[in-house]
């Protein structure tokens, strides 16, 4: 047959493997698992993952708000929203994979009124990213984004990697970007998004995070405000870690090994201009940490404010590096790119040498002055 040509063929999800055929949602994106036994469930109680946290918190707001409808291209399992079909199937909507769709759809509800939130993978958003600045952002539309699989994914590899959001949302007008680092931060700041009056979107990563207890409230937190987790004696290093979301408890870790002030962003725009301010006025060093790409990311947007405010502080910028990232294990790959707790000390202390060559010699010192007396 000459020229072109359209087929169109039904699959039976999981066919040839009897376990998939039975259950495709369980089988859709395992992990490691023996095929003569199949997936063994768990019946040790497992911590929620940031996608259940969202499920229950937009149940919650969707019974306190009647606005609220929810968005999502034929990811419902995965973003978490089978309750809310089942409590609320009026406002749900499956728009299946179109994902520009989905995107200009939540515009048009927004414009009659209607508070529409998009549950979309980091990575998915991307295929509608027209759609996301001409008809969403230009006109400053009360969307609200929660943005799944935020960073690294693991066994998904480098097709579904969030790596990116941050660079190209953080350059869009009107948006705003949060980046919770841990549970409660996360509700917490899907409520302050939902009742910002623009477009906003809250990047979470995949699985289970510290294990911080969510308050069941639908309390906000202040827009472009971070806070201040470590702070070491007056005595320490002038050093600072600002850390964005999944970041902040290895940057903990790594803070107090090394005596620096830790700062949990919780914001990447608007950026916390007068905390950025102050440590610089004070001289301090800056670190950043996040888990998505150095070029254009958070970190850029530190350099950029301190830059702009006329301050010359130096800043390391510390994340994903500018390649594809294959798949593996979370934890073995945030270790090898240097982003646990180990490597982000030596990376700091790589780049800082003459900052802990100086304490080191003080701290002699000031030995070897007590052993005399």
């Amino acid at each position: 047959m000459k020229g072109p040509i359209f087929l169109h063929v039904i699959t039976k999800k999981g066919a040839g493997y009897k376990l998939a055929e039975q259950d495709p949602v369980l089988y859709h994106g395992p992990g490691k698992f023996d095929p003569s036994i199949g997936i063994q469930k768990s019946t040790t109680p497992k911590p929620p993952t940031y996608t259940q946290i969202f499920g229950k918190w937009l149940c919650d707001m969707a019974q306190s708000d009647r606005k609220l409808v929810g968005i999502t291209p034929a990811m419902r399992e995965g973003s978490g929203m089978v309750e809310f079909e089942r409590r609320f199937p009026s406002r749900y909507f499956d728009v299946g994979i179109a994902e520009q769709h989905a995107v200009t759809f939540a515009a048009g509800l927004a414009c009659e009124g209607m508070k529409p939130v998009v549950a979309i993978y980091s990575t998915f958003l991307q295929r509608a990213y027209d759609q996301l600045i001409h008809d969403v952002a230009l006109q400053n539309l009360d969307v609200t984004f929660a943005l799944d699989r935020a960073g690294l994914v693991g066994a998904d590899g480098a097709t579904h990697a969030g790596n990116y959001d941050i660079a190209y949302l953080r350059c869009i007008p009107n948006m705003v970007i949060a980046a919770p680092s841990n549970e409660d931060e996360c509700r917490k700041l899907l409520t302050t998004a939902y009742h910002y009056p623009g477009c906003a979107s809250v990047r979470y990563p995949r699985g289970v995070g510290p294990g911080v207890v969510a308050d069941e409230s639908l309390d906000t937190l202040e827009i472009g405000k971070a806070i201040v987790r470590y702070s070491p004696d007056e005595s320490e290093h002038k050093l600072v870690i600002l850390s964005f979301g999944s970041m902040c408890e290895a940057s903990l870790e790594a803070g107090r090994t090394l005596g620096a002030t830790v700062v949990d962003m919780r914001w990447v725009k608007p950026i916390d201009a007068e905390l950025l301010q102050r440590f610089a006025e004070q001289r301090y060093s800056f670190v950043t940490v996040e888990e998505g790409c150095i070029m254009g990311g958070a970190g850029s947007a530190v350099t950029e404010h301190l830059h702009a405010q006329g301050f010359n502080n130096a800043v390391l910028q510390l994340g994903l590096p500018d390649e594809f990232i294959d798949h593996g294990d979370p934890v073995l790959l945030l270790k090898n790119l240097g982003l646990d707790a180990q490597g982000i000390e030596t990376s700091i202390k790589q780049h800082y040498c003459e900052l802990f060559d100086r304490h080191t010699n003080v701290v002699r010192h000031v030995a070897g002055r007590a052993a005399n007396t």
